[in-house]
């Protein structure tokens, strides 16, 4: 059966994760977060310093919210740190300080949905739940020539209900191996790599020489252009920050002053004001494209100032990462 020649293959070929290396339910679950929409190579760093910094749950739930964000700076998503953080809180007050071990108790923590809940409850606990992500569905449509927009949330119900009854006893090594083989040889934008596939007799897009027309995909909707002015606003070495709103895009973190559209220096006692760069920063949903300024004011107008060094202590949203070269 192609579950067994997939499982033979991981077991060989697997790569050399640090969060296989123990399986420990609050590290898988803090690995597969960061690696939602986000390159293996860039998450192992990320992964070790979080763990340094928050060995445990415990000290995850009492750690504030800004040290949280700090932490997670650079990944960007950061309402997956707020979520993680809540559900820390959540762990010590309703399960000691410990992850839930079922998928559907797992699936009641703030931001952890069906695919994370099986990721954990498969690899900690062998709970037969397969974990559907980008990868999983890609694998699963041409092994089986699906028709339907993986996009849309009914598909990837009907991908996991499908796979929900073909999971082998070894759950957890089939969902990574599952995710493996997707992320290393069925991979997408025209490079997968048929020649060496374990399953590739069992695949019916590769059979029947139509593996490119796989997986099905909707047009994705064109993301809005926003045209911004930063500035990078100096006054007696120190730097002019500004904590976002609570709500919305980078909730809660912090940012140079920034504007669409308009010119806030405007009226401002201005020394100089030197243009620097510009540059594009995307969401998934919107572009911003950025233009730089570099503003030395006389006075200090209201709001918050911080040294360089201070600077280093917030949460600075990453859309902002280029401005920093500016501040000296």
């Amino acid at each position: 059966m192609w579950q067994e020649q997939l499982l033979a293959w991981y077991n060989q070929e697997k790569r050399d994760l640090p969060w296989r290396r123990n399986i420990d339910p609050y590290h898988v679950w803090i690995s597969e977060i960061m690696l939602q929409q986000t390159r293996v190579e860039a998450v192992i760093d990320y992964y070790h310093r979080w763990l340094a910094h928050f060995p445990s749950i415990e000290a995850l739930a009492n750690a504030d919210e800004m040290e949280v964000l700090k932490c997670w700076e650079g990944l960007g998503y950061y309402n997956r740190a707020r979520n993680i953080h809540k559900s820390a809180k959540y762990c010590v007050n309703h399960y000691n300080g410990e992850l839930p071990k079922s998928y559907e108790e797992l699936l009641e923590l703030p931001g952890i949905g069906s695919y994370t809940a099986a990721a954990i409850s498969s690899i900690c606990h062998n709970e037969k739940q397969s974990a559907v992500d980008g990868n999983v569905l890609r694998v699963y449509s041409r092994l089986f020539m699906l028709d339907e927009d993986i996009s849309k949330q009914k598909t990837k119900d009907y991908v996991k209900k499908q796979l929900d009854t073909l999971i082998p006893d070894a759950s957890g090594d089939f969902n990574q191996a599952m995710m493996e083989l997707g992320a290393c040889v069925c991979i997408g934008n025209g490079a997968s790599r048929c020649n060496i596939c374990p399953i590739s007799d069992a695949c019916l897009s590769y059979q029947k020489g139509k593996i490119y027309e796989y997986p099905v995909k909707g047009k994705k909707k064109e993301r809005r252009i926003e045209h911004r002015n930063v500035y990078i606003v100096k006054c007696n070495s120190r730097y002019l920050i500004r904590k976002r709103d609570s709500k919305g895009l980078l909730a809660n973190l912090y940012e140079f002053y920034n504007e669409v559209g308009n010119d806030w220096i405007s009226g401002q006692n201005i020394i100089s004001n030197e243009y620097a760069q510009s540059y594009v920063h995307v969401f998934s949903h919107i572009e911003w494209h950025m233009q730089v300024y570099v503003v030395e004011l006389q006075h200090p107008c209201d709001g918050l100032w911080v040294s360089k060094e201070e600077l280093s202590m917030y949460p600075i949203a990453s859309a902002f990462d280029s401005c920093r070269q500016y501040v000296i």
